[in-house]
């Protein structure tokens, strides 16, 4: 009866897990017969689960809407995961989550069994959120693209440009990328017939239409938003790095782009919107650089020298004059 029970649960964690299960995919993961799957599909009607099921391709087990609905089921590792993620949530960037996080919090350290629930403390007690100036998102915008892009059902929104022109978009939205400053989507737009990235802050009117597709072959979404991120910058440099390329390859990441010049040099070109920013930013590298190709970044880093050393000073203001 314990193996049963056990098994139960353990479907139960499946079925929410993903829309779709085929009943040779469920027997897999169970390491039980296809027969032993439906028979516990059974079990789980008669204690009130909405389980549905069908036939043909794409046919399969699913949770169906219903008044009974299974219990959130989470092992340690999920716990936690769950946890750090509302911990983050709490102080993030989408906007009406902060306190729903925080009560959810509160909720799941009263379900949890002491054990976990000890994990998760400490996880919580070690971390720290430090708040930033970052793009608010709409917390039903969010969810409506996710469920969306489970679903794979088109999606509408009416759109503003960083020129301000407004538009209204068709796409199958593939993906959801968090930067940290914002939130973008990965999707292929049906009138310009392309793959395009659009932030969540200057959406508006998000909602799901009821057209499914066909999900096509598509490009790895954290190097698209990096690239499109990175493809409209108001200014963009060049500067040559003493030191190996692999000194500084981690430092760098996806934000731009490194060419090997020998043993000792290389080059990076970066971007960025604001050229303050741009110049703190190349600051961080590990090794000291000359800029080769933008002369704005040059007298930037000339401001700030004089800045520093009036600091460096005592923090006086400049002598008038």
């Amino acid at each position: 009866m314990a193996t049963t029970t056990a098994r139960l649960l353990q479907l139960l964690g499946l079925l929410q897990a993903q829309a779709v299960w085929s009943g040779d995919e469920l027997a897999d993961r169970l390491g039980v017969t296809p027969r032993s799957v439906r028979r516990d599909v059974d079990r789980l009607r008669e204690l009130g689960y909405p389980v549905q099921s069908s036939r043909g391709l794409g046919g399969g087990y699913q949770l169906g809407a219903g008044r009974a609905l299974p219990p959130l089921l989470l092992d340690q590792d999920e716990a936690v995961a769950v946890a750090v993620c509302l911990r983050l949530a709490a102080g993030g960037t989408v906007a009406g989550v902060g306190e729903a996080a925080l009560r959810t919090l509160a909720k799941l350290d009263q379900v949890m069994p002491a054990a976990i629930r000890a994990h998760v403390a400490a996880v919580q007690e070690a971390t720290v959120t430090v708040e930033y100036q970052a793009a608010t998102v709409d917390s039903d915008a969010l969810l409506v693209l996710a469920r969306a892009i489970r679903e794979r059902h088109q999606g509408r929104f009416d759109y503003t440009a960083k020129d301000g022109a407004a538009t209204s978009r068709r796409v199958e939205p593939y993906r959801l990328i968090a930067t940290g400053r914002r939130w973008y989507l990965m999707a292929f737009d049906l009138d310009r017939d392309d793959w395009r990235s659009f932030r969540l802050d200057r959406m508006s009117e998000v909602r799901a239409s009821t057209f499914g597709f066909t999900p096509r072959p598509a490009p790895d979404a954290e190097t698209f938003i990096r690239r499109s991120v990175s493809s409209g910058w108001e200014y963009e440099a060049t500067v040559r790095v003493r030191c190996a390329i692999d000194e500084v390859r981690d430092r760098v990441g996806g934000w731009g782009t490194l060419t090997a010049v020998d043993d000792a040099h290389c080059e990076l070109r970066v971007g960025a919107h604001d050229l303050d920013m741009l110049a703190w930013w190349l600051l961080r590298l590990p090794a000291d650089f000359e800029v080769l190709d933008n002369e704005e970044l040059v007298a930037a880093y000339r401001r700030l020298a004089v800045r520093a050393g009036r600091i460096a000073d005592g923090g006086g203001e400049a002598d008038a004059g």
